[in-house]
């Protein structure tokens, strides 16, 4: 009974862990189109490896909203490039 609840346990853990999601509105927030990009980052998210430069992506827009967050995607990625400390998460801008 024991190594059931502790199995149960890890499995709710591993799968629940890094679903996360920010959002930023810039001035009355975006209404239509989205851009998409993944950021990555190594030694589980100290490093950051590229740049994913959010103002470029709004290209001029006065109005827009951005949001990062783990995607199942994202989660299914980083169970194989976890191994060597590499994650990713998704940053997407809609204007």
């Amino acid at each position: 009974m024991k190594k059931t609840i502790s199995l149960v346990l890890v499995a709710a853990l591993l799968l629940l862990t890094g679903c996360m999601t920010h959002t930023h509105v810039v001035g009355e927030g975006g209404k239509g189109q989205i851009e998409a990009a993944r950021q990555w980052y190594v030694l589980f998210g100290l490093v950051q490896i590229n740049k994913v430069d959010t103002k470029e992506m709004a290209k001029g827009a006065t109005n827009y909203t951005i949001k990062t967050e783990t995607t199942p995607l994202d989660f299914l990625i980083n169970i194989f490039t976890g191994i060597v400390s590499i994650s990713s998460r998704t940053v997407e801008v809609s204007k």
